[in-house]
């Protein structure tokens, strides 16, 4: 789920849900348990991985994205670094672009 809105995401509160990714991420997990392929607790923390990575999010106050980063770099090896499956939204950048936008549109009606 990258900056455009996706059709198959949905929306609880702040929190965007990528369902499909969601699905197969979280039900691999599942999988990999039920398998015996991974232990519980480690299934834990790969499945703990996205919501640790959204304690970077920069409306949160600076010790609790110290934290974050330090989960984020521990979730590393687990595919941490990939885009999120359940995320939280940026309200502050969302706003910076609108305007930006209404900035251009204006310029773009003085100038036509």
């Amino acid at each position: 789920m990258a900056d455009e809105p996706d059709t198959h995401g949905i929306r609880v509160g702040p929190v965007l849900i990528d369902v499909p990714r969601s699905i197969g991420y979280f039900g691999g997990v599942g999988l990999a348990v039920a398998l015996g392929v991974v232990d519980p607790p480690l299934a834990a923390f790969i499945a703990a991985a996205p919501f640790l990575v959204m304690l970077t999010h920069r409306s949160l106050p600076v010790p609790v994205r110290i934290v974050g980063e330090a989960l984020e770099g521990a979730a590393k090896p687990i595919g941490g670094d990939d885009d999120g499956y359940v995320k939280l939204e940026d309200e502050q950048r969302d706003r910076e672009r609108a305007r930006a936008l209404a900035a251009a549109a204006r310029r773009a009606d003085v100038v036509g």
